[in-house]
């Protein structure tokens, strides 16, 4: 069975910097698991590795589809399992770098999931319970479903809750949870007491916003990208387009990214239990903690 190193934790942790790391050292490959990076174009906000990185170690997942392309857990897959048999014939390490809970238990888990075509009966039914004033009930029934979905989708826009819900209620009834392992996986979690998680989370979207955020949103609208696309729902393009529509200031913005993203700390935590024993958790506030993954993951490797 090959082997897989898997990198989690919560957003803004420094997931990212310690694959890098990890991936000098020992020799791998970086295969992200962020369903926000796939989409080109979405290079600021959505924190990606930046062009020098990628030269010097090979990242997979990042700039696979335009933003208005779909792009769902089964393309994602089908990208993730190839690089890793890729990774693993040059006997490189691959390394899934990310907190999309459900692209990092998906891999890990073997979920086998059907590739199914949409329910055009499925999607009149929940477009006729949206008609008759239960768009809220619907993103609700989207958050028992698919709570991470749900998060990222307002519940005002009833027409993305109702492909998501769509979506969610095919793959459903489709036995979407059977599983089948095909990796021998190391779970590396990093942690942090949560005021230096949020303390750090508050100075990358500061960072992120004199780097041009706002331009890059600007830009995005202005090539003909539609505000209402799904890749346009993350956390710093919502905010950042309803500033650039006259809706609220910048520093309200910079306000509201803070605290979703404070938010999506604790939604990650439900996904990255610190009671799951599968994890192997590091605080990063200890000294010498990078020393110590990277001493964890060679001898994984090494073992037999």
């Amino acid at each position: 069975m090959e082997k897989l190193v898997a990198i989690v934790g919560p957003t803004g942790v420094g997931k990212s910097c310690l694959a890098l790391e990890v991936a000098t050292r020992l020799g791998g490959e970086i295969i992200s698991a962020d369903s926000r990076q796939v989409y080109r174009l979405l290079d600021i906000g959505t924190a990606k590795a930046g062009v020098s990185e990628r030269q010097q170690i090979p990242h997979h997942g990042i700039d696979v589809v335009s933003p208005d392309e779909v792009f769902s857990l089964v393309n994602f897959m089908d990208i993730a399992v190839q690089a890793i048999e890729s990774a693993s014939r040059k006997r490189m390490i691959p390394l899934l770098v990310g907190g999309t809970g459900q692209y990092v238990w998906a891999i890990i888990e073997g979920w086998e999931i059907p590739r199914v075509e949409p329910d055009i009966s499925l999607r009149k039914n929940l477009e006729d319970r949206a008609a008759r004033g239960e768009a809220l009930t619907l993103h609700k029934e989207l958050e028992e479903i698919n709570p991470e979905a749900a998060f990222r989708i307002d519940h005002r826009n009833t027409r993305r809750v109702i492909r998501a819900l769509e979506i969610a209620l095919t793959g459903r009834n489709s036995s979407i949870q059977e599983k089948n392992p095909k990796y021998h996986s190391l779970i590396i979690g990093l942690t942090a007491p949560r005021k230096v998680i949020y303390q750090m989370v508050d100075a990358r979207v500061d960072h992120m916003i004199k780097s041009g955020l706002k331009e890059e949103v600007g830009n995005l609208l202005k090539a003909g990208y539609s505000p209402d696309l799904p890749s346009m729902s993350g956390i710093g393009y919502r905010q950042i387009i309803s500033h650039l529509q006259g809706k609220c200031s910048l520093e309200e913005a910079i306000t509201s990214i803070k605290n979703e993203s404070h938010r999506l700390v604790r939604m990650q935590y439900n996904w990255f239990s610190l009671q799951d024993t599968r994890i192997k958790w590091f605080d990063i506030t200890q000294p010498d903690y990078a020393e110590a993954v990277s001493g964890e993951v060679k001898g994984f490797i090494g073992s037999t």
